[in-house]
């Protein structure tokens, strides 16, 4: 019997998914777990599998198309079978609506004509008006009213003839009454070397750029509409510090001696921050409405830029893993992030967010909270400064850290205490293990 395959709920928050890409055609055979379609929702690119095997009798969205959860996507079943039951409705009101838009261009049109016939004979007296109105001025030129132009007298004929040749009215001896510029004198006129450049500027013209509309993605409609409902509903607060980097320099240094993994500047963030983290378990809660939820665990959401928006693959446990767990960890999120490979729970209960920008030379910036966290950490460049150190001005290397605070659960005091033992952490790496 034939059945409908209908659009799953592939994460928590889904509230439609749209075809990527289908694995199968019309007439195809599937058995029971067989991959049909890959299926991109509001955090990541799913597969989804038919329960039954049979044949795909018919595919009824197209790759790109948007289906709501519960929506019909195909119909399986076996080779031949009648579904005109299944399609009936569909078809129905495929057809009326295609109906409604036909007859609804057609008015348009009708209308269009109809407004166009109407105003011909108008248009058509205010040609010859205009016509006639030209021949008059032309005839009677010598006679036309005279209009200001800074104390300058020139019919509309002349006026015109100057403007088209770029020719500066002030600069010609008028001939006609009471020293009137008309046609003749811009006809015989000659620049003199007072008046040999142009009054205008010849402006290059432009062939106009198509722009273009592109579809919003499933992920960036989820961000815009996760981040909006931060932004207006968290209240933020903002503290900014600067970070002396020259000892987290030299041991990072050291590490990528010993370590067979490589350890970046943002490793050595995200350790700091769990180990501050579990210091200031005020800074590791969420806002539950009528309660407020300190964490027990500390999980480090990493933002990861793809082409489509941001992600924000989760470090569980962060403060209990050591720099090489976490540059490993980290790496292999972030692959997954930029392959769209990374599934819903590899994306789910972070406590912390931190956003680092300083691998594209951004010094300072600030960061929207990523719900339901309490903050998030805008991380900037290492910048060279002169700084002062015992009373001398020397060669530094710093970087700016912004916290962005949810004032409903943290205070600016803790917040302030929360950026110092980051601080700390960063200018005494050693601290970070103890």
């Amino acid at each position: 019997m034939a059945e409908k395959i209908e659009m799953p709920k592939l994460s928590d928050t889904m509230e439609e998914g749209v075809i990527a890409s289908w694995n199968v055609k019309e007439g195809d055979k599937v058995e029971s777990g067989d991959v049909i379609a890959e299926v991109e929702t509001d955090k990541a690119t799913m597969e989804v599998e038919v329960f039954d095997a049979g044949t795909i009798l018919k595919i009824l969205v197209n790759e790109g198309d948007a289906v709501p959860l519960g929506g019909t996507m195909a119909i399986i079943g076996e080779e031949g079978e009648d579904i005109s039951d299944l399609l009936g409705g569909d078809e129905e009101e495929s057809k009326e609506q295609e109906s409604e838009a036909k007859s609804e261009e057609k008015s348009k049109s009708e209308n269009g004509e109809s407004k166009k016939e109407a105003f011909d004979p108008i248009l058509g007296d205010i040609d010859k008006k205009k016509e006639s109105a030209g021949e008059k001025e032309e005839s009677n030129e010598s006679s036309a009213s005279s209009e200001d132009d800074g104390r300058i007298k020139a019919s509309p004929l002349a006026r015109n003839m100057a403007k088209e040749k770029g020719i500066n009215l002030s600069d010609v001896q008028g001939s006609g009454p009471d020293g009137r510029v008309i046609k003749k004198d811009i006809e015989e006129y000659e620049p003199s070397e007072k008046s040999s450049t142009p009054s205008t500027v010849d402006v290059p013209s432009f062939e106009d750029t198509e722009s273009e509309d592109v579809k919003v993605s499933q992920m960036r409609k989820a961000i815009a509409r996760r981040l909006s409902e931060s932004k207006f509903s968290n209240p933020h607060f903002y503290e900014t510090i600067d970070v002396d980097m020259e000892s987290a320099i030299a041991a990072r240094k050291k590490l990528n001696e010993v370590s067979e993994v490589k350890i970046s500047f943002n490793d050595i963030v995200v350790k700091a921050a769990s180990a501050a983290l579990r210091r200031h378990p005020d800074v590791n809660s969420s806002w539950l409405g009528d309660k407020i939820r300190k964490h027990g665990d500390v999980n480090v959401a990493v933002a990861v830029a793809i082409d489509e928006g941001l992600m924000t693959p989760v470090i569980n446990h962060s403060d209990k893993k050591n720099l090489r767990q976490i540059s490993v960890e980290t790496k292999e999120l972030a692959g997954k992030a930029r392959d769209r490979k990374l599934q819903p729970e590899e994306m789910e209960g972070s406590t912390f967010t931190i956003s680092n920008l300083g691998m594209f030379g951004i010094e300072e910036f600030t960061a929207i909270i990523n719900p339901p966290n309490a903050c998030i950490l805008a991380v900037g460049a290492i910048r060279d400064v002169p700084v002062v150190k015992d009373g001398e001005v020397v060669p530094g290397k710093r970087m700016k850290m912004t916290l962005s605070s949810d004032h409903r659960i943290v205070d600016g005091a803790k917040a302030a205490a929360f950026l110092n033992t980051m601080q700390q952490m960063l200018e005494n790496p050693l601290a970070m293990v103890l």
